[in-house]
């Protein structure tokens, strides 16, 4: 997978996503809308966060390994100084998809763990947002555009 549509189909083409960075109080972090997105959107979708037992009213994982069965996707939505650690976890659990959210300002993106996930064969989708695909509003398809015209959708 090459461009930045193939990574994008491949990963949304997957049923089980967790969301990493979710927060439990709603609407302080950007992984809960995009969980929400997810949960919506008919996926199962897990979100993770180390210190919260409950997260938009679902059960909340602490880790990726405390995920069973194990997910197909992450969708990296922490600060990105903690990005590379999730990425570590992802290649020893043996999941080949992430996407760093990052639409304005660096988002989740650490050049560390991008790098990270080209040494160990983890297709890595390096910007965007999952809400300018999932049936996007029209604030999310104005950032898909934006993005898109001054090239910054990564592969």
């Amino acid at each position: 997978m090459n461009s930045y549509k193939e990574k994008v189909d491949a990963f949304l083409n997957c049923k089980s996503i967790a969301v990493t960075g979710v927060s439990r109080k709603a609407g302080t972090a950007v992984g809960n809308p995009i969980y929400q997105k997810f949960k919506s959107a008919g996926y199962n979708v897990y979100p993770v966060n180390p210190k919260a037992e409950i997260v938009e009213g679902d059960k909340c994982y602490h880790n990726l390994k405390s995920i069973s069965p194990k997910v197909e996707a992450v969708m990296i939505c922490t600060n990105p100084k903690d990005s590379l650690e999730v990425v570590k976890e992802c290649k020893e659990l043996g999941i080949e998809k992430v996407w760093f959210h990052n639409t304005m300002g660096s988002g989740s993106y650490s050049e560390d763990a991008a790098e990270f996930c080209r040494q160990n064969g983890i297709a890595a989708i390096e910007s965007g947002c999952p809400m300018m695909h999932i049936s996007p509003d029209f604030g999310h398809k104005c950032i898909h555009f934006v993005l898109n015209f001054f090239g910054k959708l990564k592969n």
